[in-house]
């Protein structure tokens, strides 16, 4: 709620003052992606009967992929925003891919065989391979990398000491955790990419408003074409819409949104600042757990220890270090490719 406002009260201040009211709105932004995905963890213990509608995984992931497609393809008609053109349509596929499609089956091949909590705290991982990959595939060319990088490692040392996770002790295990890392390696990259390619057409076509409509359209048809089809693969689908219908409220006003903020950022911040919503909102989602559950009293000094790692790591990661928007640069083949007919 607090969160909301801020970001409505954000967007006023925009047209008064530009430049730290595109600051304060970025970051509330971002601060309500991160309160939305944190709902989003603690959706059973918010609405404990949601949790009865046998939707099977890869089915579920796509259903708020198909309203952002349709979403933001309605807007970027109705705004007659540029879309783009040539490769510029394949580095928007490999976003749709890397962030959500890749991930997914990654993320699916590992359930079993690692325990939910610890696979949350190895994908803390994204904020420190965003740092590795930003200066070569994303838009910020330059800032305190070595700084950077050890804030987000602290931010994952946090996470190891709030979530239990052990050293695997079996081949499947093993798989498992190689299965997590690897889906953080991909979003890092997809992120860094959707990142400087959102920053480059917008440059490109020369609209400064919602250009990254068309983008999030492409993407998301991409990833809830590959996600449907993955269903298809590996589950059973459901297609009975009495029993898809009653999730989808929580689809359109959590999920949905959520994914429209992801792009609504991807020009206007860079991606480490991107990548701390996956310390952010797991912190989130923590502590609005201890408040609901008033179970203040039983966490441990490890436990505050952590969260205080993962608080000063994300702060980090949004304050600590001044972006570069006015000299931010891309990397000489994707500037080639996105502006190649």
């Amino acid at each position: 709620m607090i969160a909301g406002c801020v970001f409505i009260g954000s967007m006023f201040l925009r047209r008064t003052a530009p430049g730290r009211g595109n600051r304060i709105a970025s970051v509330a932004g971002l601060f309500l992606l991160s309160l939305l995905w944190a709902c989003t963890l603690l959706r059973w213990d918010l609405l404990p009967g949601s949790g009865s509608t046998p939707i099977p995984f890869f089915e579920r992931q796509a259903l708020p992929l198909i309203m952002l497609a349709l979403l933001a393809g309605v807007i970027a008609i109705a705004c007659n925003a540029p879309w783009p053109q040539g490769k510029q349509i394949w580095v928007c596929i490999q976003v749709g891919l890397g962030l959500f499609v890749v991930p997914a089956t990654l993320l699916d091949f590992s359930d079993g065989r690692l325990p939910g909590l610890a696979r949350t705290a190895l994908l803390t991982l994204v904020p420190v391979f965003v740092v590795v990959f930003e200066p070569y595939i994303g838009k910020d060319a330059e800032w305190k990398a070595r700084s950077s990088l050890l804030t987000a490692l602290a931010g994952v040392v946090g996470a190891l000491l709030v979530f239990p996770v052990s050293i695997p002790d079996s081949i499947e295990a093993g798989l498992g955790f190689v299965a997590v890392v690897l889906a953080a390696v991909c979003v890092a990259a997809a992120n860094c990419l959707g990142v400087a390619a959102a920053t480059q057409l917008e440059t490109a076509s020369g609209a400064r408003r919602r250009s990254a409509a068309p983008m999030a359209a492409i993407a998301g048809a991409t990833a809830a074409v590959g996600l449907v089809a993955a269903s298809l693969l590996f589950e059973q689908p459901v297609w009975k819409w009495n029993t898809i219908a009653p999730g989808q409220l929580w689809t359109a006003t959590i999920e949905t949104p959520a994914l429209v903020l992801l792009f609504w950022l991807m020009r206007r911040i860079s991606a480490t600042r991107m990548a701390a919503r996956y310390v952010l909102a797991p912190l989130l989602a923590i502590l609005i757990g201890v408040v609901l559950l008033r179970s203040l009293q039983d966490v441990r000094p490890r436990t505050w220890l952590g969260l205080f790692l993962m608080a000063a790591s994300a702060g980090w990661l949004l304050f600590g270090h001044a972006e570069n928007d006015g000299s931010s640069t891309l990397p000489l083949n994707l500037n080639r490719n996105l502006n190649r007919k």
